[in-house]
């Protein structure tokens, strides 16, 4: 029997709204989007998203089957599962080193920078290279690409399939690997493109009602590893005059994004932009810091700052639990993302990765992936 929509803790008002509206149980709400329920009761589209946000959940948590220890694991167990997890290169040797093998699964990581840095370019090249054939180190997964920008573009994602289709073909081919010339036969340039799913939003409740469907379309496509939202500020710093509601939506979308990563195994790359801050004491000076905020910096669990520098582009990695700070140069080139070497850098250095977490005495990183080089 359907759970009747007076048991749901909702206020009295929105009851009253969804009883005048014909909302009467639980099962009324099937395929129900936000923006038709907040039309159709002619209320706000936050008070929809909440709406279907308690109903639809509360659904959901009753069918679920429940656990004995409640979620509990032991610090071994994480650790294991931390060890044995995969990462996405991004075709830079450089910047997957100092990544500890690439963009790590189960984490959200941010990518910020200024236009034409190369932040969407870093987007389309993770979701080609998360569908690299296991046989060649890769994760035969596929990804999900969220354009927020309208920045997404189809002949460049088509350039890095065939770099880098043609790239596993090359070593398949010169080691004369079986496993490796039979995988080829599905790692095409058109199952590439079939592979990545692109949903363009066009402004923050879009956004917000994409977030709250898409754990049912992980579960109807379980090779989904990937998620790519380009970008995460777009939406929310034009015509949002109400602050409050932008921070609480913003967190919201952070724990959604927290509970994506960690049930569905994947990986989350948020592309962010670049804003001014002034410095202090009124000294006059400025300097361009990731948008959204300083509270929105606790969001990411690994945040990568990309930057120009006398004509070359670098990436930072500025924040990581488990790595240290380090910079490499990278390039953007036809084929996609790839290192590059600047003459006279100290940004060439890549750090000593024998001292960290996961690596053996004699320097070998444990928890680095086979990567495609």
């Amino acid at each position: 029997m359907s759970r009747h929509v007076g048991s749901f803790p909702l206020p009295p008002y929105l009851k009253n709204k969804l009883l005048a509206g014909g909302f009467s149980t639980a099962e009324d709400f099937e395929d129900v989007k936000p923006v038709e329920l907040s039309k159709e009761l002619k209320i706000a589209p936050e008070e929809a998203l909440e709406i279907l946000r308690v109903v639809v959940g509360d659904q959901k948590d009753a069918t679920s089957p429940s656990s004995d220890d409640d979620g509990m694991k032991t610090a071994l167990d994480m650790l294991q599962e931390e060890r044995e997890q995969g990462s996405i290169v991004t075709f830079c040797a450089a910047l997957d080193d100092i990544l500890g093998g690439g963009v790590p699964l189960t984490k959200i990581t941010e990518f910020c920078g200024a236009p034409g840095v190369g932040k969407t370019q870093m987007g389309m090249q993770l979701s080609v290279d998360v569908q690299i054939p296991a046989v060649f180190g890769g994760l035969g997964g596929e990804a999900v690409y969220i354009d927020t920008e309208g920045s997404f573009m189809v002949h460049r994602l088509e350039d890095m399939a065939k770099a880098a289709v043609e790239h596993c073909r090359h070593i398949a081919t010169v080691e004369n690997n079986r496993d490796q010339l039979e995988a080829m036969g599905d790692f095409t340039v058109e199952n590439v493109l079939s592979r990545v799913h692109v949903y363009r939003v066009h402004d923050w409740v879009e956004l917000v009602a994409l977030i709250n469907i898409l754990p049912e379309f992980l579960q109807q496509h379980p090779k989904v590893q990937l998620l790519v939202m380009d970008s995460i500020a777009f939406p929310f710093r034009h015509d949002f005059e109400d602050l409050s509601l932008r921070t609480r939506l913003l967190n919201g979308l952070a724990q959604s994004c927290i509970r994506l990563a960690d049930s569905h195994k994947a990986a989350i790359v948020l592309v962010n932009q670049m804003t001014t801050k002034m410095g202090h004491a009124g000294d006059g000076h400025a300097h361009l810091v990731p948008a959204l905020g300083e509270s929105w910096g606790h969001a990411s669990t690994i945040r990568v700052l990309l930057f120009w520098e006398a004509g070359h582009r670098y990436a930072r990695l500025y924040k990581s639990p488990t790595r240290e700070e380090a910079t490499v140069p990278y390039q953007v080139t036809v084929a996609g993302i790839r290192d590059a070497f600047v003459p006279n850098s100290t940004h060439n250095v890549i750090p000593d990765t024998s001292k960290e977490g996961g690596a053996s005495p004699d320097g070998h990183n444990e928890r680095k992936r086979p990567r495609v080089s």
